[in-house]
């Protein structure tokens, strides 16, 4: 029996991406991500709690990250998980759980050039307003709410 290992994510970046090249031109871009939830605890006080998680993204995704996602940047990331283990300095085993994100969907609303809120496309959404490594389904298919 095969496994399925999927992630799903909606947060906003912890700082720009870092784009860089790796052997045969090939672009990674890796940033932090936060997703919060609220809950209400019984004395009726509401508690966010933030998780954050390390987002990897190759090629044509890596790129767009680079040119459009900054800081602060509400994104949907689909993506599946992978841990890396590898030896420190003081030779203590070390691991690292990353999202390698496969689907990439800029939730940001865009502003015009007067400051007001547009309709959160850019032209880049109106060509592509899914931006995946796969298929290109209707948003709507894809989101929970």
């Amino acid at each position: 029996m095969r496994g399925v290992n999927k992630v799903v994510l909606i947060g906003n970046l912890g700082k720009d991406p870092d784009l860089q090249y790796i052997e045969g031109d090939i672009p990674v871009a890796k940033f932090p991500l936060a997703t919060t939830e609220m809950r209400k605890e019984k004395n009726g006080n509401v508690v966010s709690e933030t998780e954050w998680h390390t987002i990897v993204l190759w090629r044509g995704l890596a790129e767009l990250a680079g040119k459009y996602l900054h800081k602060g940047s509400l994104v949907y990331i689909e993506g599946r998980l992978r841990t890396r283990s590898w030896e420190d300095k003081d030779k203590n085993k070390r691991f690292q759980t990353e999202i390698i994100a496969e689907n990439l969907v800029m939730l940001d609303k865009r502003k015009d050039a007067e400051g007001q809120h547009g309709s959160g496309k850019t032209e880049q959404d109106n060509n592509n307003s899914y931006l995946n490594n796969d298929n290109d389904p209707d948003l709507d298919d894809i989101l929970p709410f």
